[in-house]
């Protein structure tokens, strides 16, 4: 194993990740809940512990309470001890937006100091959005012993998806010879995962070469890959990024396939107990008599008197009798009163779905939300935090009620496919 001494790791948690809508309005986006108990930023932190390295910077931006909590003093992932850390860094921001970060890039330069600070023979830059399990010591091993400046972790997906990443053609010794960033016209399906390690002096003169240039993917890993030796790590495994309703929708729905790549247990993922009180202070799961659960994750304190189907529940749910809940992810403490009917929703935390109402009806899956169409568009219903649904209320496919909305500000009582509240 690599000494953790040796190296640093920076942890990008501040990204807006507005496609999430209604589950980003109060919290960043690695701190999302995720298979019940965890958060997204879990997978990423719990990488890290597992590899063996031990001085880690946070560096957060947009609505980063919750974040913060979450990670209290690192203890829950071991970060705590005379050589051991984890450092929340905000941006230094002053009275304008200019101050903010701008990019990847400029997120890390300006936590120069805190990498002078710790020094390092190598940093690594992860993203905290992502679920996977990585063996991150075996990459810097690799890294190494292709004697690179970058390295870049990298795996093989669909051409279809190549436009959405950063995407790199090797040589036979996998040195990266050219990149294309988000190709229209892909011409490799190596697509980068946003995971690097740099040497540290060599990141440091990158960085402070042109202060314009404010993202690695667009500006620092091509100039690298024209200059230095820059290698793709290849990656076999799980990876998704989540930064969206339909790929956190599908992350989660593949938690509960039979031959299911996620296991977080098994990939020794942790989540902090403590934060929130989420789990600690709560009872086991109760069934009762007569209820229905199949294929599905059913966090502790969750009370089940109705049908549960291939849904995802995180810790104080309950489902009441004749509720029926199917494909649907409902997080922390929700109240499904008695007759109520919940398909292919996402719930977030303390929602009240009034008796006999119904989220998610009708067979149109395909008419987009008119607000925010390329957010919703294959039938998953949105329920913001605290929301109140009024019993025997309808609503279809595709819609967003906002957070902490309550009975008297639904304008009926049907709310109709891709509406929003």
């Amino acid at each position: 194993m690599i000494h953790g001494d040796n190296t640093l790791v920076l942890l990008l948690a501040g990204g807006v990740g507005s496609r999430l809508n209604v589950l980003v309005q109060s919290r960043a986006k690695p701190a999302v809940p995720f298979a019940g108990f965890y958060r997204i930023i879990d997978f990423s932190l719990s990488n890290v512990m597992n590899s063996g390295l031990s001085q880690v910077g946070v560096l957060t931006q947009y609505k980063p309470l919750s974040l913060m909590r979450h990670l209290g003093t690192g203890e829950a992932w071991d970060f705590t001890g005379r050589t051991r850390g984890v450092k929340i860094l905000p941006p230094r921001t002053g009275f304008q937006d200019s101050d903010w970060y701008k990019g990847t890039a400029d997120a890390v330069r300006q936590n120069i100091d805190f990498i002078r600070a710790h020094p390092a023979k190598e940093t690594v830059i992860l993203s905290g959005d992502h679920i996977y399990r990585m063996d991150l010591d075996d990459m810097l091993r690799f890294h190494r012993r292709k004697q690179a400046q970058v390295t870049i972790a990298m795996m093989v997906v669909p051409l279809s998806e190549i436009h959405q990443f950063g995407a790199g053609i090797t040589n036979a010794e996998g040195r990266i010879v050219e990149w294309e960033e988000k190709p229209k016209v892909p011409r490799t399906d190596l697509a980068s995962m946003g995971i690097y390690v740099f040497d540290t002096e060599y990141l440091l003169r990158l960085l402070e070469e042109d202060r314009d240039e404010v993202d690695f993917g667009m500006h620092l890993i091509p100039k690298a890959i024209e200059r230095d030796n820059v290698f793709a790590y290849p990656f076999h495994g799980y990876w998704r990024d989540v930064g969206t309703v339909q790929a956190y929708w599908e992350a989660n729905m593949d938690l509960l396939k039979i031959d299911s790549e996620i296991s977080p247990q098994a990939w020794g993922i942790r989540p902090n107990p403590y934060a929130d009180h989420l789990v600690v202070d709560r009872c086991p799961a109760r069934f009762a008599s007569g209820c229905v659960v199949e294929g599905s994750l059913i966090s502790a304190g969750c009370i089940i008197e109705g049908e549960v189907i291939n849904s995802v529940l995180s810790p104080g749910v309950r489902v009441g009798k004749n509720v029926r809940v199917r494909d649907s992810i409902i997080l922390h403490d929700c109240v499904l009163e008695e007759g109520a009917v919940v398909d292919l929703a996402i719930l977030d935390k303390r929602v009240r779905i009034g008796a006999g109402a119904v989220v998610g009806q009708g067979e149109d899956k395909g008419t987009p939300n008119t607000a925010c169409p390329k957010h919703l568009y294959t039938g998953i219903t949105m329920i913001g935090k605290e929301a109140e649904v009024p019993p025997q209320a309808v609503i279809g496919r595709n819609c967003v009620v906002a957070p902490l909305r309550k009975g008297e500000d639904f304008p009926s009582l049907r709310i109709a496919t891709g509406e929003t509240i």
